[in-house]
């Protein structure tokens, strides 16, 4: 098996480091990721500026590109260009992982996401992929080897069973605050819908302009909703989603066609 690695805190971030290390052994590993971190840019792309593309050392046993651009850019131009650079033309990697994200994605903060947006790019150009980010608490106790090892025993369950090339799996690990924490239950779950209520607390700069900066954890919503992977997740389970990135309103189409096709 070979896998394209990347995310969007930024190759020198440690989340995708444990990744990489609890990746190993599971297949050939190449690694795509932003230069800088790219947290909340969703699906943006580049289209006005250059792509700078270096080859970066981050420890020992890892070695990736560094894409100075979005995580959607990491994956299409790996996909289109770097990939068949280092394996052969026509030569494509059998998954994409996104990830390890500083943070969870999961209800309305999938939409945001630039975690979860680089495979959703990966699936739509036709390579399955899984989505994988850390529920962050006290972050002096976060142990991020032992949450990539718990990610490794979920993917490793979802690829028990062929996955369609245009899957998008969303896996959310819950606190890791110690390096035996055990395996959490895993659950299939629905995305919570609830909109955010995070606020803005209005503050003022020294020469006296008004601004506003976010407040909140990122994970509070104006409606519970549970069984959903936002509940779910805060009763410290593993949950995984699937995706997809086709956003017609299928339910609806015939209640559109009848009121507006002129035949």
């Amino acid at each position: 098996m070979r896998i394209l690695l990347t995310n969007d805190d930024g190759i020198h971030a440690p989340g995708i480091e444990a990744m990489h290390a609890a990746l190993e052994g599971l297949g050939e590993i190449m690694t795509v990721a932003p230069l800088t971190v790219q947290s909340a840019t969703g699906h943006g792309i580049t289209f006005d500026e250059p792509l700078m593309v270096d080859e970066i050392v981050v420890n020992d046993s890892m070695t990736g590109i560094a894409v100075d651009g979005r995580p959607a850019d990491c994956v299409k131009v790996a996909l289109r260009n770097l990939w068949s650079d280092r394996f052969g033309e026509g030569s494509s990697p059998d998954l994409v992982v996104s990830g390890m994200n500083s943070g969870a994605n999961v209800g309305i903060n999938v939409i945001y996401s630039g975690t979860v947006a680089a495979a959703i790019e990966a699936a739509f150009l036709g390579i399955p992929a899984i989505a994988v980010s850390l529920h962050i608490g006290d972050r002096t106790r976060i142990r991020y080897n032992r949450a990539a090892q718990i990610a490794r025993e979920v993917i490793d369950r979802i690829l028990l069973n062929p996955i369609d090339p245009h899957s998008v799996i969303n896996v959310n690990v819950p606190r890791t605050e110690s390096d035996d924490a055990p395996m959490p239950p895993v659950r299939v779950v629905d995305m919570n819908t609830a909109a955010g209520s995070s606020s803005y607390e209005k503050r003022h700069s020294p020469d006296g302009r008004a601004y506003y900066w976010a407040c909140g954890s990122g994970l509070a919503f104006d409606r519970t909703s549970p069984g959903s992977d936002v509940e779910s997740l805060l009763e410290r389970n593993v949950t995984v989603t699937p995706l997809n990135y086709d956003l017609t309103d299928h339910a609806r189409m015939n209640g559109w066609r009848e009121r507006l096709d002129a035949d």
